[in-house]
């Protein structure tokens, strides 16, 4: 009966793999009893102080480490890749067409989760079997369970996506036919390679760890509300929201720096609308539309600030370029 009963199960998982590698994701299975291990990543490296309090704070205490109300008998977590673009937003400007780049995993994040749940669900509930999200540190849970190696800017590299790609995690009672478990690691190709670490303007990347300096990474800093600190150069920002410099240079990410996705063009009007912080009840439907599906509505009250010194260093770079030609 047990060899019958494991014999379904692999061919189940087999079936999920399969569904899974033909939609072009990779995925990994681990035993749902390394949510302890999971969390002692992240707790541990709190307590033994390696983690700045104030980011630790605000972006590494929402997780859940215990299987959801709606499936307490889970056993397995299951945590997929999925390939992700870059998207290019242009906003005119003082009679400038502006492209903004908009970085992997922002747009599109919650479709893109509910796709990969649909998907291992439409597998699984067949067979008898739940599927529930997981709030869990994802970047932790793929590179331990093989699915992908630390870069040493502490971003996930997933062999064939490099760090373009966004991660889903999942909960399951379907047992695990096998248990990926491993060390954390940093990618080879990273011993002897400095990019990251040269092109970060703030010094968030050292040389010691991929554990990096997560409060000086621009990312943190332009994703929430208020004014930057005074030690931010207007002229390091690079991104609508969140930061490419890192992950432009890396030579991981070589093949796939072209893939960016056109996103809307917003008009002059659309452009200021944005940049006076007029509330989003009013703004016009046409551009609420268009931040919606670029999902950066959620950020609406960051973008006048993030928005003002990449149109001025784009300002000063076409009027520079006017008087030398």
């Amino acid at each position: 009966m047990a060899s019958t009963q494991n014999r379904s199960i692999e061919r189940v998982a087999g079936e999920l793999s399969s569904r899974l590698e033909e939609k072009g994701y990779q995925s990994r299975t681990v035993s749902v009893q390394h949510l302890r291990d999971l969390q002692e990543a992240i707790e541990g490296d709190h307590s033994r102080g390696l983690l700045n309090e104030e980011f630790y704070r605000e972006r590494l205490t929402s997780f859940t480490f215990k299987p959801p109300n709606l499936l307490p008998e889970a056993k397995s977590l299951i945590v997929v890749a999925v390939p992700r673009p870059q998207f290019r937003a242009v906003f005119n400007w003082k009679k400038e067409s502006v492209p903004l780049l908009i970085p992997p995993t922002y747009t599109a994040y919650d479709e893109t989760d509910r796709q990969v749940q649909d998907l291992v669900s439409n597998v699984l509930n067949p067979e008898g079997y739940r599927v529930e999200h997981a709030a869990l540190p994802l970047k932790t849970l793929a590179v331990r369970s093989g699915l992908g190696d630390y870069g040493r800017n502490n971003i996930c590299y997933v062999p064939g996506m490099g760090s373009f790609h966004q991660l889903v995690g999942l909960y399951t009672d379907l047992p695990p036919h096998e248990d990926n478990w491993r060390q954390p690691q940093m990618m080879g190709r990273c011993q002897n390679c400095q990019a990251c670490i040269k092109s970060c303007p703030t010094g968030a990347i050292t040389s010691e760890s991929f554990l990096i300096h997560a409060e000086q990474c621009l990312t943190f800093h332009n994703e929430r509300a208020g004014e930057f600190p005074d030690w931010i150069d207007p002229s390091w920002h690079n991104c609508v929201v969140g930061c490419l410099h890192c992950q432009r240079v890396c030579p991981q990410n070589i093949s796939y720096l072209k893939w960016i996705e056109e996103g809307h063009a917003f008009s002059e009007e659309e452009t200021s609308l944005i940049l006076d912080s007029v509330p989003q009840d009013e703004l016009p439907p046409e551009t609420l539309k268009k931040l919606e599906q670029l999902d950066l509505i959620e950020y609406l009250n960051v973008l006048p600030r993030n928005l003002h010194p990449l149109l001025k260093k784009r300002a000063h770079a076409s009027k520079k370029y006017r008087a030398n030609h």
